[in-house]
């Protein structure tokens, strides 16, 4: 890992040579190799690593080029391309590899989930680790607390695509580690986020900036990162709801009571930035002609007129937004990457987001609809989301009419005329309705949630197999012979390379996942009994 860093950061380690000393041409030593003392004085023992854990959260391409240090857009199609960015009702594929029969219809590739596991048992647990570590000799327990949060924030879509996982009792840098159940994963992820804001807390009171120059996400702003993680921690509470009610309100309502607070504005947007990043699923989608608006975005965004439609996706030749189902396109896409079909509305220099603010309005609008001490009802919380969604989109009219629509989500038409064609998923409006039922309202929040939350992909999918919300439209072919297709797939398979490198850790994870390792075994938290 030392000597990663030491290549990785040529540029900051010349900086620090002409910091460090005003006597350069006497240090007897290579030119292109830090010092430990050199790395100490600019704070790159954790610093560097930090700036690390912040860029390989999500894999994607650097500079322009297929650089494996940010990973390349091949990682990213393999760590949410193929599974979360479909299975979350945002993305539909439009290339014709294999027929059209892969991960869209259920027909899974041995490691086409690999990037997940992989990405993240390489350059972030490790990472974290060596953060850890280094902090502790420094004795700066808030930059370790920094690095807690962002691992959590890293592998908890981890444990939501696979199951169990090695977490708990995580040690080394390889993936030989025994493996937990997803139930101590999270408990571990609540002690993690409490620890956290405790020791970060007093400096987001001051005002303070922690690794500022190394954070391309916050800027070192400690506010804005326990205010994160205080919403991650409902989040977390409110994905275990269906299993273990009382821990997820126990959970819930000390995030809900925190004096930290929540993201509450769209500057509060997690998002990457000044990297020079080369956005993957603009790649995807304008240089392969593989990816395009699914068809359920296309339901309830028309459905809705919702303004925020031309801030995601561009219009087609009819100046209307068209969408795509799962498992349509075969042998053939001529239709479907022309004109008849909306592409995304990026470049190839757009931003990754991490986190939405509008995401904790949401989530206090449900905790308030379960009864949970939330400091406010419902329906206020619902529409403040929306509204610090519109803002996020940077759409500035038509929010109030958007709020008060008693408008429904449209029928689907495939606008290629070649099939597809479904009825509208749901009834489901946006006005919010006092008197409606708990499902209703809970459909409600949970639909625009995912609206707010479009291309948070790990989360959408997360959220539909948590609730059945939004209504999505299934795949229009189904080769697993095990996934009900209206239930739609419940988790990825580990990938084969993992059972290649640890054959026993992934026999002891099924085990304690309590199902076959495919697409239709639940998770541990996927109670629903409605779903």
């Amino acid at each position: 890992m030392k000597s990663i860093l030491k290549y990785s950061f040529i540029g900051l380690l010349a900086l620090a040579f002409s910091a460090c000393t005003s006597d350069f041409e006497k240090i007897n030593t290579n030119p292109y190799e830090a010092t430990d003392d050199m790395l100490e004085a600019d704070n790159l023992t954790v610093g560097s690593f930090f700036s690390q854990m912040i860029v390989r959260m999500i894999p994607f391409v650097a500079g322009g080029a297929q650089d494996d240090s940010y990973g390349s857009t091949g990682s990213y199609q393999h760590f949410q391309g193929l599974c979360s960015d479909w299975y979350s009702g945002y993305v539909a594929p439009t290339g014709t590899w294999k027929g059209g029969n892969h991960n869209a219809v259920y027909s899974f590739e041995g490691n086409w989930g690999n990037s997940m596991y992989q990405q993240n048992y390489t350059q972030i647990m490790p990472t974290w680790r060596t953060i850890c570590i280094n902090a502790a000799k420094k004795d700066s327990p808030q930059e370790a607390a920094l690095a807690t949060i962002v691992k959590v924030l890293a592998m908890h879509r981890v444990t939501d695509q696979f199951g169990p996982i090695p977490y708990v009792n995580y040690t080394t840098e390889t993936i030989s580690n025994q493996f937990d159940s997803q139930e101590a994963v999270y408990k571990k992820f609540f002690e993690e986020l409490d620890e956290s804001i405790e020791v970060l807390a007093p400096y987001a009171a001051a005002g303070a900036t922690i690794l500022g120059s190394f954070d391309k996400i916050y800027q070192g702003n400690v506010d804005k990162w326990v205010r994160l993680a205080n919403t991650l921690r409902l989040r977390l509470a409110l994905r275990i709801v269906y299993v273990n009610p009382s821990l997820a309100k126990s959970e819930g309502e000390k995030a809900l009571s925190s004096s930290v607070g929540f993201l509450s504005d769209a500057s509060d947007r997690a998002t990457i930035s000044g990297i020079g990043i080369l956005n993957p699923l603009w790649e995807q989608a304008y240089s392969w002609n593989e990816e395009r608006m699914n068809a359920s975005m296309d339901a309830y965004l028309n459905g809705y007129d919702d303004p925020r439609r031309a801030a995601w996706f561009t219009t087609c030749a009819d100046g209307k937004y068209h969408g795509v189902r799962l498992g349509v396109v075969t042998n053939t896409n001529t239709d479907y990457i022309g004109d008849n079909i909306s592409n995304f509305n990026l470049t190839s220099s757009s931003t990754l987001v991490y986190f939405s603010a509008a995401e904790s309005y949401f989530l206090r609008a449900e905790a308030a609809l379960r009864g949970w001490n939330a400091g406010g009802t419902a329906k206020d919380f619902y529409e403040q989301g929306i509204r610090v969604s519109f803002a996020e989109q940077g759409v500035n009219g038509g929010v109030d009419a958007y709020i008060a629509s008693t408008n429904e989500p449209a029928a689907f038409v495939d606008n290629t005329g070649k099939g597809g064609d479904a009825a509208k998923p749901s009834s489901i409006t946006v006005a919010y309705d006092e008197s409606a039922s708990f499902e209703q309202n809970l459909e409600r929040i949970i639909t625009q949630k995912w609206i707010a939350n479009f291309l948070i992909s790990p989360e959408g999918w997360a959220e539909y197999r948590r609730t059945g919300y939004p209504k999505l439209f299934p795949t229009t072919r189904n080769l697993s012979g095990n996934i009900d297709i209206n239930k739609q797939i419940r988790r990825m398979p580990y990938p084969q390379d993992l059972y290649d490198n640890n054959r026993a850790g992934v026999q002891q994870a099924i085990g304690l996942l309590g199902g076959a390792d495919n697409g239709a075994t639940k998770l541990w938290w996927d109670k629903n009994p409605n779903h």
